[in-house]
């Protein structure tokens, strides 16, 4: 498990609903694909068998959570 964790601006209800949606951004026109995430959790859910987690509230900062399953 990695956990990354700031301490910005946290995210709203709304955007942690879309954050892992395919070319959902919060920057403006122009200046983000919508990829970034999107291709970080098909990686780490279809490849790796995985799960990458957001944990946030508005004005607390935000904890991305990767784990990976461990095969022996």
């Amino acid at each position: 498990m990695i956990k990354i964790k700031d301490n910005g601006g946290g995210m709203s209800d709304e955007v942690k609903q879309k954050i892992f949606d395919h070319l959902f951004t919060t920057k403006p026109v122009g200046q983000g694909t919508g990829l970034g995430l999107s291709i970080a959790r098909q990686i780490i859910l279809e490849k790796h068998g995985g799960t990458l987690e957001v944990n946030s509230s508005l004005g607390q900062g935000s904890e991305f959570i990767i784990s990976i399953p461990l095969k022996g």
